[in-house]
């Protein structure tokens, strides 16, 4: 595994769900393999998970190597319990979950991820459906605006997609760099290249990485054993805010029961428990990868709860 390839909070994570012989943990972040290594060397038994063909395809060898304890499964997290149920595993440890693109994805300039190399406009994780070029290349201005705003938190969303639109069709990620540049009047000095909230933005709807999100905490949830603990590693706010209300909602943070009201009933008992906080890397760890600037774990215990969408689907 590369320098560029490093997981970041491995540490931290391996902290957090403990692997060792005899444990099942499913990787629904499979990328270039960094957690499920560092668990597989700890004697676990993993499960991982990638929609990128391509991961799936360069960990194979890694897949021979501890065969029979790492098993690959070319889907979404958000299919993970389903997945399980299919081969016979209707409970599992831990999950372990890294929210976002992979650095072999940025890398590639094939893949259209990034600005800094000119690449064909695609973003797709999975390879299939609607490609980054499509969107903008067909949406109306407002669906463009609308999408920078919300997933990229671009202030003039209004301003780029405009100029966006104007500038269509558009085949290259150095295309869209410079048109989001130009539209927003940058400065080669300026610390933030202003086209990176455009990126993130068309990226995350490409992909629907927050709907995703929603749904593979769902499904780890209803995949954990009682004592089983769920880690998530995000990158940016929007994922942070998602994991972080998840596991409030989850836990009963923050729900109060007045004795006043009659007939009131208590909500439904909580389903996680030792919710950890904020956990970010270390001044040390940034240094040697700073990819890991921005990184943050949290994590959680599953309880002997119900899983909520099944207490719902009963109901």
């Amino acid at each position: 595994m590369s320098e560029r390839h490093v997981p970041v909070l491995l540490d931290e994570v391996i902290d957090a769900v403990e692997p060792n012989a005899g444990k099942v943990i499913v990787d629904a972040t499979f990328g270039a393999g960094g957690y499920t290594r560092a668990l597989l060397e700890c004697g676990a038994q993993v499960h991982a998970f990638d929609r990128d063909p391509d991961a799936i395809r360069d960990g194979a060898e890694l897949a021979r190597r501890y065969a029979p304890r790492l098993s690959l499964h070319p889907h979404r997290f958000s299919q993970m319990q389903a997945e399980m149920e299919r081969i016979g595993v209707p409970q599992v440890d831990a999950v372990v979950m890294d929210i976002g693109v992979s650095s072999m994805q940025l890398d590639e300039a094939e893949r259209g991820f990034a600005f800094a190399s000119d690449g064909p406009l695609d973003m797709r994780m999975s390879r299939d459906g609607a490609s980054a070029a499509d969107f903008l290349n067909s949406a109306d201005e407002a669906a463009i605006a609308d999408v920078l705003y919300q997933y990229g938190e671009e202030r003039q969303s209004r301003r780029v997609a405009r100029a966006i639109v104007a500038a269509r069709p558009l085949e290259t990620t150095g295309e869209l760099a410079r048109i989001v540049r130009r539209a927003l009047g940058y400065k080669p000095h300026e610390k933030k290249d202003p086209a990176t909230r455009t990126f993130q933005a068309v990226r995350i709807h490409v992909n629907n990485e927050l709907g995703e999100l929603h749904a593979g905490l769902a499904a780890a949830e209803a995949l954990l054993k009682e004592g089983g603990v769920l880690a998530v590693v995000s990158f940016h706010s929007l994922e942070d805010r998602i994991v972080k209300r998840f596991f409030k909602k989850a836990s009963g943070a923050g729900r109060a029961v007045s004795r006043h009201l009659p007939g009131e009933r208590p909500g439904p008992a909580p389903t996680f428990a030792k919710l950890s906080k904020a956990i970010r890397p270390s001044q040390a760890e940034v240094a040697r990868n700073p990819r890991a600037r921005s990184s943050i774990l949290r994590h959680a215990v599953r309880t002997a709860a119900p899983a909520r969408a099944d207490r719902e689907a009963r109901a």
